[in-house]
């Protein structure tokens, strides 16, 4: 079979794979987060931190929840990592240094998972499993519990209530993450994928002397890595790593956790709003673009020209032969589409072009179909532009979903879409000014800014992936990359909850023959036209001193 076939049918097991438990899980978890029932566990969770389920929120509440439940979240996860030293089950590890244990702390908190570090030599059981792990459930949760906020912001009306905080949270942990994570670990387990609390071990190499491997409860951290879009991994090599990811079935498999959640809660938000049919034209607005971006990136990879790639049947350097071009390819566009960061492969490796498609993926917003939760209520943003641009178009007051798009929700759309691309730019161009961090940088010219800015696109998007050869590991890039990924994910926040709450506010204005029918292919491809022009507006002179001037050379 060749490889070009190979990786088109893979593409459409995916497709088929997530098309078969879409309804399901969307109509799923619908019913969590509308349930007035709370379980026993629930009910017990509630009592031990002082929170009533039932008592409704505004959005100043609710965003105070979310940033005190994170930044506890934050400080916890530090003062683990300085203290790891003298926990038990440390395998020997130091205490991190404060610089790298800030960086970590933040990372996971916000759901980025950007590493600096080793995976492998330097965290130990109880900071990856009751730190690490931990924060890979609930920063997932908190994501979805913004997303279902807003979400209620367009179905409630005259009320400036958006739900429960805590409510929200433990349910998404409980009823949904958890219960997926534990089947996704026994199935990665069954398949080859490491599961235990061993120590280190002295292994023999094929060409004379030997290394040293730790084991670790891998399998139930990759679980919850890719199903909440986290993308951390328990080794360097993340993804690539054997021990993570031992077979190309396991490879597509953990594309499917990072894929099913983001694209089932379109579902879950066409319950919810109660039209399934504005759900329907969400998905398809992220699957054209994930499905575009995922033809262009193996059009790059196999169609590269030279002799010793058309040899080796494409571009395979820095890519896993166990799984391909076509499986790297996938993994690559699915994990920078959506805020996961995982890497299966070198995406500096790949071409110019193909390492300026990643970057893209990210520059995007990460919403197609984006993190758990934050690639709904970015869309959701999104849809709110575009809307307004067709209201312009016809000289009408925009509405969606029954809302006027006013200007006190045009400034916080505005503001959402602005804040990402003002950090990266920012920070990208600090460190290219200042004379220490770009020694960090293996490479010079086009590819070496290109590093760079990856870098702080991954952070501000709160991906988590990088170019390898940029050594990330410095008090300067540990600390910058920490607060990019602070304000990058609770800024937007900020402006998601207030606009929820101010649609929430609004009393719904009846369907006339001049609405604007916002479940239509006539807006998927407005909305999917609106999203390729702000971002190619925004990033497009950042992208041509890097991955184009690299790819056009």
């Amino acid at each position: 079979m060749s490889p070009v076939l190979a990786a088109v049918l893979q593409l459409l097991a995916l497709t088929g794979a997530l098309a078969l438990v879409y309804v399901p899980a969307g109509n799923y978890m619908a019913r969590v987060y509308s349930s007035p029932r709370h379980l026993r566990v629930e009910k017990w969770i509630y009592k031990a931190i002082g929170a009533d389920p039932d008592a409704e929120m505004t959005w100043p509440a609710y965003l105070r929840a979310v940033l005190a439940f994170s930044a506890v979240g934050v400080l916890f996860l530090y003062l683990l990592q300085r203290l790891q030293g003298v926990l038990p089950g440390s395998l020997g590890f130091s205490s991190v240094n404060p610089a790298q244990s800030f960086n970590t702390a933040v990372s996971f908190v916000t759901n980025t998972n950007w590493q600096s570090y080793y995976g492998e030599q330097t965290m130990g059981h109880v900071v990856q499993t009751a730190g690490l792990a931990v924060q890979n459930f609930v920063s997932a949760a908190v994501g979805i519990a913004v997303a279902v906020a807003l979400v209620r912001g367009f179905a409630r009306s005259r009320t400036g209530e958006l739900g429960n905080f805590w409510a929200d949270l433990v349910r998404g942990t409980l009823r949904i993450l958890v219960p997926m994570a534990a089947v996704a670990a026994v199935i990665l387990v069954a398949c080859g994928a490491i599961q235990n609390f061993s120590g280190i071990h002295e292994v023999g190499q094929f060409m004379g002397g030997s290394q040293q491997w730790n084991g670790g409860a891998v399998a139930s951290q990759e679980a919850i890595k890719e199903l909440g879009t986290n993308g951390g991994g328990y080794f360097n090599a993340n993804s690539a790593h054997p021990f993570e990811n031992p077979t190309p079935f396991t490879n597509l498999f953990e594309v499917f956790l990072i894929l099913v959640i983001p694209f089932s809660l379109t579902r879950t938000f066409g319950v919810l709003v109660g039209s399934v049919k504005q759900g329907y034209a969400i998905l398809a607005t992220m699957f054209t673009i994930w499905l575009g971006f995922t033809a262009l990136m193996m059009w790059t990879e196999f169609a590269h020209h030279g002799p010793a790639l058309q040899a080796a049947g494409g571009a395979m350097e820095g890519k896993e032969v166990r799984f391909g071009i076509g499986g790297s390819s996938i993994f690559a566009v699915t994990t920078t589409l959506t805020s996961t960061g995982a890497v299966d492969s070198f995406h500096s490796s790949f071409t110019g072009l193909g390492g300026g498609i990643t970057m893209l993926g990210m520059m995007l917003g990460e919403i197609a179909p984006g993190g758990t939760g934050s690639g709904l209520y970015g869309m959701l943003i999104m849809a709110v532009i575009a809307v307004f641009i067709a209201g312009l178009m016809v000289g009408r007051t925009p509405e969606y979903l029954g809302k006027k798009i006013g200007g006190r929700e045009m400034k916080l759309a505005a503001c959402y879409i602005l804040i990402t691309p003002a950090l990266v730019l920012v920070f990208t161009a600090a460190s290219m000014a200042l004379p220490t961090p770009p020694h960090s940088m293996l490479n010079s010219g086009a590819h070496g800014f290109s590093e760079v800015l990856y870098a702080f696109t991954s952070a501000a998007n709160n991906n988590g992936s990088a170019f390898a050869g940029l050594n990330a590991n410095t008090d300067w890039f540990n600390t910058m990359t920490g607060l990019a990924m602070l304000f990058g994910r609770f800024l937007p926040m900020i402006f998601v909850l207030a606009l929820a709450g101010s649609l929430a506010e609004q009393q719904p204005v009846p369907v006339t023959a001049g609405t604007l029918r916002t479940e239509k292919p006539l807006f998927t491809g407005l909305l999917v036209g609106a999203i390729l022009i702000i971002t190619g507006l925004t990033y497009f002179p950042a992208l041509a001193l890097g991955p184009l001037a690299e790819g056009l050379a």
